[in-house]
Order: C-alpha cells, then structure tokens, then sequence
C-alpha cells in the first residue's frame, strides 16, 4: 500500500511543478485581470547605465560593444561599461578601442558577482542594465525596458532570452509562457541576466562566491517589495552550447547554484509573510530544483515494482509510456553525441537532461565544488543580422 501512495505522490509533484502551476499561474491572472499598465514613453527621462561583464570573451566582444552603441535610446543620460575582470584573452585591448566605451579591469579573477559590487560602488545613474557579452540585443530593446521604468511597482525590469537551439529554444518558449502570466499576476520569480534592468538604489551587495547573481538581486529587490516586471520585446539572442558537454557543465553550475540561492533566500519561504510571492517562487522554482527531479526518478522506478508485482493494466501501461519516453531521450542523447539531428526527440532528451544535471548539481555544491568565478562556456557562432 505504501509504494502505491508514494507513487502517486511522485506522480502529482511532477504533474503540478510542470503542468499544473502552469494552469493555476494562468487561471489566477484571469481572475485576477490585473494587467500591469506600461507608458509608452520614457516620460522623465532617467540614466542608464549599461553594465556588460565579460570574461575572456575577446572573441565577441567587439560585436558585442557595437550592438550596444548600436541600440536607440530617447532616454537620459546612457552610459556603457565593460568589466573584464580576470581575462587574459586581450578584452581589455578590445574595450580601449571604443572611447565612448568605459572599461574597468582587475587582473584577479573574483567572479562576476564581486566584479558587479566593485561596479556598483562607482554606478550613479538612476538604473543600470546587465546584458552577457555573448548575447546579441535585438533593436530596440533598451527602449522597451526603459518604457517600464516610470512605473514605481517596478524595481527591476527582465528582458527575453532566446536560444538558437532546438531544444533550449522549447524550453525557454514554455519559461517565456510562465514569465508573462507571473509578472501580470504578481511578479517574475527570478530574471535571467542575459538581459536585467534594476533601480540602482536597491542594489544590495551580493556575496562573492554568488553563482546565480542575476536571479538572488531579482528576488532580493521583491523582498524589498517591488515587483520585477517583464519586457518580451527587449530580447537578448544567445547561441546553444557548443557541444553537450559545455551544456553539461552550465546546466549542473545553474543546478548548484540553485541550491546556494534557495539557501540565501530562505525568506521566500515565510508563507505567512509573502504568501503570493512564497507560492509562486516554490511552485516556479523551489519543487524543479528539490523534489521534482527525485520524484521522476522515483516514479520510474516504483512503476517498475508495481508491474514486477503483478499491478493492474493502468500500471503496465504507465510504464510502457515512460519507456518509450526515456527510450526517446537516450535516442536524443545519442543523437547529440554524433551531431545528428531528430527534432521530434528533443523534448524528452531536454526534459530529462535538465532533471539530470540538477541531480549532479546538487552533487556539485554538496562537495564544495560550486564555484563562482566565471565559468565560460564555449557557444556555437551566432549569426547576427
């Protein structure tokens, strides 16, 4: 009796953490209808400053400042840093050959998040953006953040992320469905860095050994009581990992440092004190980084004992239909080893990929091994128009 609770237990934290808030999100917003109104003017103009963090991304770089100087903006004062600490690669060369350009440098390699609190000491514009090196800005999308930056609610504003990789690029599809119905019911839980505006003033100074400091400074700002909002139109454009192994490594740093977050944001877990905001953050985040994972491996092999012996047919046919998934999956894994492409085999690889490394992750903290200096990650070449 015992293993037929746990499995459906299994069963029912998985269906929730990836189907389920999804339906609750979605339904909320359409009780709620609350429609967060946006300006399409700048109104009072503010400053920008414009941080890109760049670790011996010598190869990019140079595009990327461009795409930056290239962005219109109708706004205030607008500023553009590059902060090379720890590259070795020549980006410093790279940033001195754009005089409109400012670039600081430390030898040392601290980690971005030390390099951001170094950068943050000497910000004095009203607002600051970070945008990866590696990623291309859509045009136009400093302008569509700013149009949220009159509204007061609004203490960070998160851009798009898009993946030119088949599988990533579903993935992010369905986190870009999640992101709009969480920042209309409340808030995003959580902005991803490749494209992040925040008030300067809520800054609060992360920890150096902070592996996700895009995702702690959004939450942090919440916790402050202002809600980050969400710009689908600001879009930063980043190529796939250049082979699954570096997707690998990203994936179980990501996972570790999701134990390292849920840590420092205990707060989030006060029910009483943040109801909403606990709710979402748990339902979004927390149950994929914890028990989502366990639960899947645990499904499977439950199913397998109730069909050894002797469950009923819906148990058999329970388990026929996760073989044929994870049967798909390694068919995918396969097919990414040897660069051969079967697109209807992504979504299982991908789903189970994910699961997988946050497994590993957690292995990785648990053994000290989280570490925050920057980790580059070798990216196939974007074509950029």
């Amino acid at each position: 009796m015992g293993s037929y609770v746990v499995y459906w237990l299994c069963f029912l934290v998985v269906l929730y953490t990836y189907l389920g808030y999804a339906m609750i999100i979605t339904l909320i917003r359409l009780v709620r209808r609350r429609g967060i109104s946006v300006s399409e003017s700048l109104g009072k103009p503010v400053s920008v400053t414009v941080i890109i963090p760049a670790f011996n991304e010598a190869a990019v770089l140079g595009t990327k400042i461009r795409n930056t100087l290239e962005q219109s903006w109708s706004g205030g004062q607008l500023q553009i840093w590059v902060l090379t600490d720890g590259s070795d690669d020549g980006s410093e060369q790279i940033v001195a050959a754009f005089p409109q350009v400012h670039g600081f440098h430390d030898p040392v390699r601290r980690g971005k998040a030390a390099a951001l609190n170094r950068a943050m000491e000497m910000v004095s514009s009203d607002w600051v953006v970070i945008t990866d090196a590696n990623t291309h800005l859509v045009a136009g999308s400093l302008e569509r953040l700013a149009t949220h930056f009159d509204d007061r609610r609004n203490g960070a504003v998160s851009g798009e992320k898009a993946v030119l990789e088949e599988g990533e690029g579903l993935y992010w599809r369905y986190e870009s469905y999640l992101k709009r119905q969480d920042a209309e019911v409340l808030t995003l839980v959580g902005a991803a860095g490749e494209l992040l505006a925040f008030r300067k003033d809520l800054y609060i100074p992360l920890e150096p050994d902070t592996v996700l400091d895009d995702f702690v400074l959004s939450l942090r700002i919440c916790l402050q009581g202002y809600r980050v909002g969400y710009e689908p139109g600001a879009k930063a454009v980043e190529a796939g990992s250049a082979s699954i192994r570096e997707e690998e490594k990203r994936k179980i740093r990501i996972a570790a440092g999701g134990v390292q977050a849920m840590i420092r944001l205990r707060e989030l877990l006060k029910f009483w004190k943040h109801p909403l905001l606990s709710f979402m953050y748990v339902s979004h985040r927390v149950l994929r980084w914890t028990l989502a994972p366990v639960c899947l491996v645990l499904f499977f092999f439950l199913n397998a004992s109730l069909v050894i012996s002797g469950a009923g047919e819906p148990y058999r046919f329970i388990y026929l239909l996760q073989l044929v998934f994870y049967g798909l999956a390694l068919i995918g894994w396969i097919g990414v080893r040897t660069n051969t492409k079967w697109p209807f085999v992504y979504i299982p690889y991908y789903f189970s990929f994910m699961n997988l490394s946050v497994i590993r992750g957690w292995l990785y903290y648990a053994m000290g091994k989280s570490d925050s200096r920057w980790v580059k990650s070798d990216r196939l070449t974007m074509p950029v128009k």
